[in-house]
């Protein structure tokens, strides 16, 4: 695995703050159920994984603040993590069709496997409607459900907006925090943040 520092250039990524005013799903609340398929052409369900927590990851291989935790290994080892917990980790495509960015499946499943990422499944949106579901605006974007369907966290995946790797060692991880707590049965101590990282390019604007 290549593992390398990413620094901020202009024009390089688009810097997205995403707070509780885009958001369509509510922390507290039943989670929106929805149906997908994976990047092998199998049918997804939320509902599939009832009863367990599940971690949503909205992922873009072409913005560099997804790279900053991919090519660093942190995003590879928190869904190690989180799996170890006994949490299903769906990692989510919402990049329009027509998009620079966009990776058809094939493409995007060779990408998560060089990754090494140990995910449950990598699901495509292309059309948007999950991603609009929740409300979520960037990659990455990160929420978390628990055992009883309810959303327990949505926001950062930290607490320091930038796509330089050092950063990361030092950064308080929101999702790491609030997965411990939704697996030990305890109130999630910081619900919501602001989500940072690259403008998710959906369909129709």
């Amino acid at each position: 695995m290549i593992r390398k520092t990413l620094s901020t250039t202009a024009g390089a990524a688009a810097l997205a703050l995403a707070g509780s005013a885009w958001a369509a799903a509510t922390v507290g609340q039943p989670a929106p159920n929805f149906t997908a398929k994976d990047v092998d052409g199998r049918t997804v369900s939320l509902a599939d994984f009832k009863g367990k927590p599940v971690v949503l990851e909205w992922v873009n291989p072409g913005c560099p603040f997804v790279r900053k935790h991919y090519d660093s290994g942190n995003m590879q080892a928190m869904q190690k993590d989180a799996l170890a917990q006994g949490a299903v980790w769906l990692a989510i495509n919402s990049t329009a069709a027509g998009s620079r960015d966009y990776m058809a499946p094939p493409a995007l499943a060779q990408w998560m496997r060089e990754q090494q990422a140990p995910v449950t499944a990598t699901l495509m949106d292309a059309d948007g409607g999950v991603g609009r579901a929740y409300g979520a605006r960037v990659t990455p974007h990160m929420y978390i459900i628990d055992a009883q369907g309810k959303l327990a966290y949505a926001g950062a995946i930290d607490s320091i907006p930038t796509a330089r790797a050092d950063d990361i060692a030092r950064a308080t991880n929101h999702v790491k925090q609030a997965l411990a707590e939704v697996v030990a049965g305890k109130p999630v101590t910081t619900a919501t943040t602001q989500a940072y990282g690259c403008t998710i390019k959906y369909a129709d604007g």
